[in-house]
């Protein structure tokens, strides 16, 4: 039996509902403009640590312009239940296919045989990505948020004759621990056994990591001025940020607690106030972090590249779009990939976007143009079709 959960702070246009048996799952999801039936559909996927609150700024809008507007919390987060987050147990149900199953069975239960766009953002991005590049009869376009697509795994060619030998470990990694101020990427930090003990129980609670965390990556820390990385090397590595590039010995929390704003920073917030950043904190602190973490496990563990390259060589074919915070260094994390999605990955690429004003969490930092962005480009999208 599902415990009798709060109520979620959310405008009174958008309402909170579970979607039974999808793909194994209970799913919990926030719905705009169900008033009447026949809209055309958008899928909202979150990232990492967010839900399908995240997206509570703009659904309003998108409904208001005549979509079936759906986010739901995804595999591993928030109300949505029928998943696992044993360190030890079974990563296939967070593999990225399994992810875009979710997606598909969801709009599926709702009756829709397409959707007008699937929009993602952080880790949403690349499963909206592999939506779009496995299903592009259903997702008929797609944006992508905060997290570039560089593409599917390459196979190897040419190993007749010389076959190919088991891939090394990244070298990237030692050399960043063996840098003068010894560093660590935090997707490997977060695929260690430790990262969810670490968020969870912080030593200035849940509420405050995550100010601190939200912080930090946003435009509201005033030293995120992105820019290209040269290379994948510890040396240009060491140039992001700490919530990227952590210090070797310290924690998440004990990272992002050094740049903790102010209580009148805290007070001055519009986009994120305390009882807004409240739900967040109330979630993590019944669900913990696991969940989340175990999708960048299955990235950094290799474990589903084999799978992934059956795409290899394919590209995302409908109308898309990349938006992002110009004060976001996501957009630049991995050196190369945002070039290559606009080159290569993508063959109808409408626009790219750099939000000023806006740092990781785009959408929620400037909504207002998030909005306009994506109503221009579902109009853009629905005339090159």
């Amino acid at each position: 039996m599902t415990p009798t959960l709060p109520p979620i702070p959310l405008p009174p246009s958008i309402r909170s509902r579970y979607v039974e048996d999808i793909n194994g799952l209970r799913m919990h999801v926030l719905e705009a403009g169900f008033e009447s039936k026949g809209r055309p559909c958008l899928l909202l996927l979150h990232g990492f640590p967010e839900l399908a609150y995240s997206w509570r700024k703009v659904m309003p809008a998108l409904a208001e312009a005549g979509y079936h507007v759906i986010a739901p919390d995804q595999r591993g987060y928030g109300r949505t239940t029928g998943w696992q987050a044993d360190y030890d147990g079974d990563l296939h149900p967070f593999r990225l296919t399994n992810l875009v199953r979710d997606a598909l069975g969801l709009v599926s239960a709702f009756g829709y045989r397409q959707v007008d766009a699937v929009i993602g953002h952080d880790f949403g991005s690349p499963v909206a990505a592999w939506c779009a590049l496995i299903r592009p009869d259903v997702f008929r376009a797609v944006v992508m948020m905060s997290a570039p697509f560089g593409g599917p795994p390459s196979l190897p060619f040419n190993t007749a004759d010389a076959p190919t030998r088991p891939q090394a470990e990244d070298p990237v990694h030692r050399a960043l621990a063996t840098l003068p101020r010894p560093r660590k990427h935090y997707h490997w930090y977060y695929s260690t056994r430790e990262a969810n003990a670490d968020m969870h129980r912080a030593p200035q609670g849940v509420h405050d990591f995550l100010r601190a965390y939200y912080h930090h990556k946003s435009a509201d820390w005033k030293a995120n001025k992105p820019h290209p990385l040269k290379a994948w090397s510890a040396e240009e590595l060491a140039t992001l940020p700490t919530y990227y590039v952590m210090d070797l010995a310290k924690t998440m929390p004990e990272t992002v607690a050094e740049e903790m704003p102010d209580p009148a920073v805290i007070a001055a917030n519009r986009w994120l106030p305390d009882d807004e950043l409240a739900f967040y904190s109330s979630e993590y602190t019944r669900t913990g972090f696991q969940g989340g973490l175990q999708w960048y496990r299955c990235g950094t563990s290799g474990a589903f590249n084999a799978e992934l390259q059956t795409w290899s060589g394919r590209t995302i074919d409908v109308p898309s779009c990349f938006i992002s915070g110009k004060q976001d260094w996501g957009t630049y994390q991995r050196p190369g990939v945002f070039e290559a999605m606009q080159t290569r990955a993508c063959t109808a690429m409408i626009g790219y976007h750099l939000v000023d004003g806006a740092g990781h969490w785009v959408q929620q930092e400037q909504p207002a143009k998030v909005s306009l962005l994506l109503l221009d480009f579902l109009r853009k999208a629905t005339a090159a079709r």
